[in-house]
């Protein structure tokens, strides 16, 4: 989707930008990764979104987790009893893996005691890591020293970064660490699966305790779309209509974010989804829009 900031805010389409704007200073920053398409904007509509569903749901699942950020939210909030999180990316996952699985200690202190340099930046990134600890920390490596915390073949080292601070302008490892060790504390809520997204969903499309949030960080339609997909993500190619097919058996509520072209507003259609057109608005006052995608609705407001 869209590459993120600290500081998106959200607007609906049709309303002034002065109405309904999330103050997104206000939702708690949970996530370790800088995250293309990171979904911090969305999270008001997120817990609207459960806190209208008749029941808490059993399990809350996320076939594309990225940054994560909505998922971890439902887990901290308690929006859901469970939290399951899929990613295909192997960097991505490495971290959530780490995290998870009883490494997060390891990876908070590993952070913590790094000094960035180029030098010491550099002698990372030219080593193939020895398990999924260390290809974790690469993985925050790059994500915090690279353009736009781009991991995709071909993103580069920042070089000037905020106020000339150059690789450290968006090295926090305090921060860093303190999110890793929350996740932590919270982490019998969540289980993760390093996989493909969609074969998961299609272990639970008849669970109607399971609520989905969708949000596939790749591109469905236009030549400039594609081209974005695949200057921010590793995989950016997915097949959309077997993605919204495996969406219209899902017997639980199921909400799918994605960017908002003809192509899938006439897949939405095809497959009988309503749709919302949020309008975002970033720090530096760049609007884009993306859809909201659901079998109902009513509870957008």
């Amino acid at each position: 989707m869209h590459p993120s900031n600290i500081g998106y805010q959200i607007t609906f389409f049709d309303t002034p930008v002065s109405e309904h704007v999330v103050n997104v200073a206000s939702v708690p920053q949970r996530s370790p990764f800088r995250y293309p398409g990171g979904k911090t904007w969305l999270i008001p509509c997120i817990r609207q979104w459960l806190t209208s569903l008749d029941k808490r749901p059993s399990v809350f699942l996320e076939p594309f987790v990225g940054g994560g950020i909505v998922g971890l939210t439902v887990a901290f909030e308690g929006l859901a009893e469970h939290v399951i999180l899929v990613e295909l990316d192997k960097q991505v996952a490495a971290v959530w893996q780490t995290i998870l699985g009883g490494e997060a200690e390891w990876l908070a202190e590993r952070i913590l005691n790094f000094d960035v340099t180029l030098p010491s930046v550099m002698e990372v990134l030219s080593l193939e890591p020895n398990d999924s600890r260390e290809e974790a920390f690469r993985t925050i490596i790059k994500n915090r020293t690279f353009h736009g915390g781009i991991l995709a073949p071909g993103s580069a080292l920042i070089k000037n970064g905020e106020n000339g601070k150059g690789i450290k302008s968006r090295w926090y490892p305090e921060t860093l660490a303190k999110r890793i060790r929350a996740i932590e504390c919270i982490r019998d809520k969540i289980t993760f699966i390093f996989g493909d997204g969609i074969a998961v969903m299609q272990d639970y499309t008849r669970s109607n305790h399971t609520a989905f949030f969708v949000d596939p960080p790749y591109t469905a339609g236009g030549a400039n779309g594609k081209r974005a997909g695949k200057r921010l993500y590793t995989h950016h190619e997915i097949d959309h209509e077997y993605l919204f097919s495996t969406a219209t058996r899902v017997v639980g509520d199921i909400l799918l974010t994605y960017d908002d072209s003809p192509d899938v507003r006439d897949l939405a259609s095809r497959y009988s989804f309503e749709v919302k057109s949020v309008a975002m608005k970033n720090t530096h006052h760049a609007k884009m829009t993306e859809l909201l995608i659901s079998h109902n609705l009513e509870w957008l407001h």
